[in-house]
């Protein structure tokens, strides 16, 4: 774990250098930005939007899917995130190359270097498997995160129709760079308001119950990853993976890990565990559609867990091999009603909403993906504030994992994948609510091995040996590469010296012998081979 004023001094240079990922960009959260509808910040490494004048990207007219969407939502002009993002902005940067981010001032996944020309391929490795100072600067990462101000990104506090039409009242809001996430995640599932108190629809989530739920998942968790790789200065990190296929219990929820149950109320994280202290937001959706207004990222009570008390007849046992196993045998991707009746579905199946021994969808029951969120019975078990728990992430990213075990499995075409008739949100040429970069969702219909990274369990033996054992030692040789150089430079400098004095004394003596054997016997001329010469000899040439 990095000290404070190295943590400080990364975030002044991101403040300095605009790096950006997701949400409302905090150069764009401004009533001109409002009433241009144009997101195209200037990239700071030559002060022209989106980079322009370096080749970086331009502003661009946003062009949004018309294909139509899916009869479970019937409305058109209500919520802000249809045609995402047209209700804020219609211009945003179109980037080039492998450049990225709101401003062309990002790489895209995989990519890194001045010019993003570099691709390199980074492993998430079994958080059980790391070393114990591993997994707690994990932990380490996600409390600073908690309680790090987002230096590029803010939230909305309000739907654009409050912010005026001319945008004279933006209502954006500062927020930790954990909490955008958890934020995040509320936004893209909440319910859409239909004018009036409690007058909402339901049936409505940009990022669960269809075809986008794999592709979206992926696509945040690379940008929650990038987001700790910044404020923490550790672009080696990695988001971990929980391993939960046959768990009888959480066996991540320890003390030494993500918390351990508390002794005082079964229902809290232990006062060992530094999540004990954490506030959770977004988490009273039935409050806000009351009040018809958004969650606004205030604390709102402690992180709640309580592993295994959950509801049996909904869960009956957690996923087992053999579930995950048949769910990646399924061929096809989505299925009939492309939602969570879909028979035969793998996105289905794995979401949770089917029986994963038959593909045939469900009711009253949770599995898969979904029983994990309702086994930890607290915080998680509820859509919209679920991304409180950090068990969040463990749990997604092994999800992620076998999304990319069924790809490999199947190399599907990109024609696999929904292109029209999905409910919103979820068609292939959707971009991803609410992410500024733009992402399609059927862009993210590939091998993680395009996004440059891999999982650690899904490697073969050789690449895991290279990863494992090789990979540490030629890291730490990088880092210390210039070390090494300059005490070998060091080294050949006494070298020669030490020599150099050799040379010298050797010499001296050779004329204090001259001397004594002239004074002796006169002027003479030495012995061509005399021993002392050949010792000199012999001895500079050994040299």
């Amino acid at each position: 774990m990095r000290g404070p004023y190295v943590c400080a001094l990364v975030l002044l240079v991101l403040q300095l250098s605009g790096f950006c990922v997701a949400q409302f960009p905090r150069l764009c959260a401004t009533s001109e930005a409002l009433r241009t509808k144009e997101c195209c910040p200037a990239w700071q490494g030559d002060g022209s939007a989106c980079g322009a004048m370096s080749g970086r990207g331009f502003c661009a007219e946003v062009e949004v899917s018309e294909e139509p969407w899916g009869p479970q939502y019937p409305h058109r002009g209500i919520d802000d995130r249809e045609r995402w993002p047209l209700a804020f902005f219609n211009r945003t940067c179109r980037c080039a190359g492998n450049y990225d981010g709101f401003n062309c001032g990002e790489c895209r996944f995989g990519y890194r270097g001045p010019g993003c020309g570099e691709f390199r391929e980074s492993v998430r490795p079994n958080i059980l498997s790391l070393s114990v100072a591993e997994q707690q600067r994990f932990i380490s990462y996600l409390n600073l995160a908690k309680n790090t101000v987002n230096p590029d990104y803010v939230i909305t506090t309000g739907t654009r129709a409050e912010m005026g039409v001319d945008g004279e009242n933006p209502m954006f809001s500062d927020v930790n760079t954990y909490d955008l996430f958890v934020w995040i995640h509320y936004y893209v599932s909440r319910d859409a308001f239909l004018g009036g108190p409690g007058n909402v629809w339901r049936d409505i989530d940009f990022a669960h119950e269809s075809a986008a739920f794999l592709p979206w998942h992926r696509v945040f968790l690379l940008l929650w990853e990038h987001e700790i790789q910044k404020i923490t200065g550790d672009f080696n990190f990695t988001i971990p993976y929980w391993d939960w296929r046959d768990a009888q219990a959480c066996d991540v929820c320890t003390d030494a890990l993500m918390g351990g149950r508390s002794s005082l109320n079964p229902n809290l994280i232990s006062p060992a565990s530094v999540f004990s202290s954490w506030k959770v937001i977004c988490t009273q959706p039935e409050e806000y559609n009351t009040q018809e207004t958004l969650c606004k990222a205030n604390g709102e009570g402690p992180l709640l867990r309580n592993p295994g008390n959950h509801d049996p007849g909904r869960v009956t046992r957690l996923p087992t091999s053999a579930d995950v196993d048949a769910v990646v045998g399924l061929t096809e991707y989505e299925t009939d009603t492309l939602d969570r009746f879909a028979n035969g579905s793998f996105r289905n199946a794995l979401e949770g909403f089917a029986n994963p021994e038959t593909g045939m969808a469900i009711t009253g029951q949770s599995t898969m993906h979904n029983s994990l969120h309702m086994f930890m019975n607290g915080s998680m078990s509820s859509v919209q504030g679920s991304a409180n728990d950090p068990i969040f992430l463990l749990h997604h990213a092994f999800i992620d994992s076998i999304f990319e075990r069924w790809l490999r499995t199947h190399t599907p075409p990109r024609t696999l994948y929904p292109r029209t008739n999905a409910p919103i949100g979820h068609n292939d040429g959707y971009y991803m609510v609410p992410f500024l970069s733009l992402y399609r969702n059927g862009d993210y219909f590939v091998t993680n091995k395009v996004l440059g990274y891999e999982y650690a369990y899904l490697m073969d033996p050789g690449q895991r040996f290279v990863q494992e054992f090789l990979t540490p030692y030629l890291q730490q040789a990088q880092n210390i590469w210039q070390w090494l150089l300059g005490a070998g430079i060091l080294g050949a400098l006494i070298a020669t010296l030490v020599a150099a004095v050799v040379v010298v004394a050797i010499r001296r003596r050779k004329r204090s012998n001259r001397r004594k054997l002239q004074s002796i016997y006169g002027e003479r001329q030495p012995l061509l081979n005399s021993s002392s010469e050949e010792g000199s000899a012999s001895y500079q040439t050994t040299m």
